[in-house]
């Protein structure tokens, strides 16, 4: 299959520069190598979510001023990771089908009608998406920008972020690496703090913004009493932080609290922070924690399933479970779940 020709490859026959952006985990963009592995099934998608890869394949036609074509698709993948072919075959087929209806001048969204295989990401998603693309098209950001830029540097009062719109939020997240962001995170109410830092997890952070943002989590984790989802944002919002030492010592010692259960919490780390449990004792730590989670067994399953599908760390997940050193209770749960796994 790697010889036939994939969906990046067909988009490239129109002379259009074809970009491709992940639309799980975090929103960036994959690198075409990357993504032409993928569609050739000699390597697993990077970064699966739910067991399916979720991208967006933007059609740019270079030097001219019509808005690129972007179609949302999902597709599911085998327990290797890899592409399930006759999904992609059909999408193949399918777009076939819509050259040849735009040739005669139908419309290029065409393809995505009746297309099981097409998705509409969630606002905040759609608006971060958008948000990427502008920035790395060389685009000028959305009309919210500048009010939202205006709110990150104190202008209309802290108490004034009902009024500044979400895309504003992501465009700002995407242009501004530091200032004014890592100057305002000390003054933000809860929920434009939230709000930034589910755009932040997908940015490499500098060392100022994550050191700002690692001293509002010391902070949410002193308060009485906690606000989980508060917790929970800064932990994701840190994820672009993690090449940082400091980032990683700090949600480390966050996993090694026993106290530290929550299930918001935890699915930040493998939802969003994932590298992390690449580290052995980070990994052992989370483990012990997710045990005692308030959801029970499934929200174990569902965690600890998601990081079996993640091809940088299933075999560390696994190997972990044969460590002697584990807990019986955490043994006990894995054994649950691979039990409910081959009765399936």
């Amino acid at each position: 299959m790697a010889d036939s020709l994939t969906l990046l490859e067909l988009l490239e026959q129109s002379g259009a520069d074809v970009h491709v952006y992940d639309l799980g985990r975090r929103v960036g963009p994959l690198a075409r190598e990357q993504f032409l592995a993928f569609e050739q099934a000699t390597q697993p998608y990077p970064q699966p979510m739910q067991r399916k890869a979720w991208f967006a394949l933007v059609q740019n036609a270079a030097g001219q001023a019509s808005e690129p074509v972007i179609w949302f698709l999902r597709l599911s993948l085998d327990e290797q990771g890899l592409l399930v072919q006759a999904e992609r075959d059909y999408l193949l087929n399918r777009l076939l089908e819509s050259a040849k209806a735009q040739s005669a001048g139908a419309d290029a969204q065409g393809f995505l009608q009746d297309n099981p295989y097409a998705f509409t990401p969630r606002d905040d998603r759609m608006a971060l998406f958008h948000a990427c693309l502008s920035r790395d098209l060389g685009l000028p950001p959305s009309r919210f920008y500048e009010h939202a830029l205006a709110y990150f540097r104190g202008e209309p009062g802290w108490d004034q972020w009902g009024f500044v719109g979400y895309q504003g939020i992501a465009d700002v997240a995407c242009r501004h690496a530091d200032s004014p962001l890592s100057e305002a995170l000390p003054h933000l109410p809860p929920e434009p703090l939230v709000a930034l830092c589910h755009n932040l997890e997908s940015q490499c952070l500098s060392e100022t913004l994550s050191a700002a943002l690692l001293a509002r989590l010391q902070r949410a984790m002193q308060d009485e009493p906690r606000d989980p989802a508060l917790i929970a944002a800064l932990i994701r919002g840190l994820a672009g932080g993690l090449a940082h030492a400091e980032v990683r010592q700090m949600l480390g010692g966050v996993l090694g609290d026993p106290a530290n259960t929550d299930i918001e919490l935890l699915a930040a780390v493998s939802g969003r922070a994932w590298e992390l449990l690449g580290d052995k004792t980070y990994l052992r730590d989370y483990l012990e924690r997710l045990v005692d989670n308030e959801h029970g067994q499934a929200a174990f399953n569902q965690c600890v399933s998601d990081l079996l599908s993640l091809p940088t760390l299933a075999g560390t997940v696994r190997e972990q479970f044969r460590d002697p050193s584990l807990s019986h209770r955490v043994r006990e749960a894995f054994g649950n779940l691979t039990g409910q796994t081959q009765t399936t």
